[in-house]
């Protein structure tokens, strides 16, 4: 709990009380109104801490577009990693199966080089450290050293 919310929930224990105070000595014709005003002090702390949350996710979201990373909900997924990699595999079959027919051994090789590369072009797009490496964008190359 931070400073603000401990200090925050202080003061709402506070205008509890008061509030409970006050319909004791006023009596049950004065509910209605003690109980509105209590709860609209409730709504506008409330309204407060999520307009505080939302600033602070806006301004983290900002942060990550200013720094050039990509947002948790880009097209890096688990679903299409798999998905790639499943029309990988279905192709292969039919490039295996042309690549031996028409050259024996080498086209098969040549056949399963091409999908591997395509699969580690992949892989290095959605992971740029892949390599290990890191893009540098900061001093104008592509590497880092």
């Amino acid at each position: 709990m931070t400073g603000r919310e401990a200090h925050g929930d202080a003061e709402l224990k506070k205008e509890l009380d008061a509030t409970l105070h006050a319909r004791r000595e006023l009596g049950d014709e004065y509910e209605s109104a003690l109980v509105d005003s209590f709860l609209e002090k409730v709504e506008q702390r409330l309204d407060g801490a999520v307009d505080r949350q939302v600033r602070r996710q806006l301004a983290e979201q900002q942060m990550v577009v200013a720094r050039g990373a990509r947002s948790p909900q880009g097209s890096d997924t688990w679903g299409e990693r798999f998905g790639f990699g499943i029309v990988s595999l279905v192709l292969a079959i039919p490039l295996s199966a042309i690549g031996g027919g028409v050259a024996d051994l080498p086209g098969l090789l040549v056949a399963w080089v091409g999908i591997v590369g395509v699969n580690v072009v992949q892989a290095a797009r959605l992971s740029p450290n892949f390599f290990g490496r890191r893009r540098d964008t900061s001093h104008g190359s592509d590497w880092d050293k």
